[in-house]
């Protein structure tokens, strides 16, 4: 059958650099830093006391507030992000057949904060269970699909994906097979993430996995730089409309951009490490990029995955070198975590935004916090250190790889007709 053509039609995001895609944006072309201490609770004997949170945030804002109270943070974060792409991409039950809208929504932990919340309350009580009895419907990771969907009526496909820090990459892939294989005309896809808690924080640091510059919260997520010692927690939802081109000409809708391509692939090597090598990931953008019907000549930019941890920044350029070869050297590569930190299941979406609007607006976001070459990397490499350049994009790809091996990319490139 033939494969039908998928285009970006709506934009959303909440995140630690701005409550708004516009001010997503504009953070990321600045070169703004989204880290400071932690708020949400008391971090002075953790490990890591700061994180990339999303700053002064009240969800009644946005939602009724006893909805908001039903729901966990990273459902609100889901929520806030959908409805502000939905609105971008101007779908009304007038211009849609609800029937054939879905919804696919990722996270990598869900209500983690509602967990900790219920269970602290047990153990700490008199041992009556009293439980919430939205403590499991708040918790459960795939309802912020369900919620997004009961908000606007969309009675498309409908779940949740999982992969750790791959998940929201999965999420888009997952939406653009449904579309261009004809299940669906429109889908709101995208993640969202919000653990910046006791238990997040405290498990992550059990790993050794976070930053524990405490004295410079600001340069902490800094990744490729030599001195880089783990990565930074961050929260936030991203979310995007993927539509069937015919469907979106037919409406009159805008377009930013075309999705290419995407790869899913394993590591099949260790539970948080990746493969030393970047097998997992060498493959996985060999396939996103034979899934677009593209060569490794056609990339312009690389938003890596790039956490600012000791061997996962090394593995990834050297998969990057093997893939890409001497065209590595004419590529854009930039990490956006450090300047959101790594927003966990929500990251895919937040980078996914980054390289859509880098084709768009033709302006590649900086890695932020680098100081010190690290010799272990090839200094003929464009990071894009510091600040945004501008060039050309014609497709940029994104990376996610996420605990257990698992290892996503997508392909976004210009629109033509």
């Amino acid at each position: 059958m033939e494969l039908k053509r998928v285009v970006v039609t709506g934009l959303g995001a909440i995140t630690p650099l701005g409550k708004s895609l516009a001010e997503y944006w504009q953070g990321l072309a600045d070169g703004a830093n989204g880290c400071d201490f932690i708020k949400q609770f008391d971090a002075a004997k953790f490990k890591t006391r700061f994180a990339c949170e999303v700053k002064d945030f009240d969800p009644t804002v946005y939602l009724d507030r006893k909805e908001a109270r039903k729901i966990d943070r990273f459902t609100q974060f889901a929520l806030i992000a959908a409805d502000e792409a939905v609105k971008d991409a101007g779908i009304n039950k007038e211009n849609v057949d609800v029937d054939r809208v879905g919804v696919i929504f990722a996270s990598g932990i869900g209500g983690l904060i509602t967990f900790q919340e219920e269970v602290t309350n047990y153990a700490t009580g008199d041992g009556t269970p009293r439980f919430n009895p939205f403590f499991i419907p708040k918790m459960i990771l795939d309802i912020a699909a369900g919620h997004i969907s009961m908000k606007h009526g969309f009675r498309g496909p409908n779940y949740a994906v999982v992969s750790a820090c791959a998940s929201s990459t999965n999420a888009i892939i997952d939406a653009f097979d449904n579309i261009r294989l004809g299940k669906a005309d429109v889908i709101v896809t995208g993640g969202s993430e919000a653990v910046v808690s006791a238990a997040g924080v405290g498990g992550f640091n059990a790993m050794k996995a976070l930053s524990e510059r405490n004295d410079d919260p600001g340069s902490a997520s800094r990744p490729f730089d030599k001195d880089r010692d783990g990565f930074v927690m961050g929260e936030g939802a991203g979310s995007v409309i993927l539509e069937c081109l015919d469907h979106a000409l037919a409406r009159g809708a805008k377009i930013y951009c075309e999705i290419a391509g995407g790869g899913a692939t394993a590591d099949a090597h260790h539970i948080t490490a990746p493969h030393p090598e970047g097998l997992g990931a060498q493959n996985v953008m060999k396939a996103a990029l034979k899934d677009a019907g593209m060569v490794a000549a056609d990339i312009d930019y690389i938003n890596v995955h790039g956490t600012s941890t000791p061997l996962g920044d090394i593995a990834e350029t050297k998969a990057i070198l093997n893939v890409f070869g001497d065209h590595a050297y004419g590529l854009n590569i930039s990490s956006t975590k450090s300047m959101t930190g790594h927003c966990l299941g929500a990251a895919g979406a937040l980078e996914a935004l980054a390289c859509i609007l880098a084709v768009t607006k033709d302006i590649i976001p900086p890695t932020i916090n680098h100081f010190t070459d690290d010799p272990e990397l090839d200094p003929k490499l464009n990071f894009t250190f510091n600040k945004a350049q501008q060039r050309t994009v014609n497709a940029a790809l994104s990376n996610t790889f996420g605990f257990g091996g698992h290892n996503a990319s997508v392909i976004v490139k210009k629109y033509k007709a």
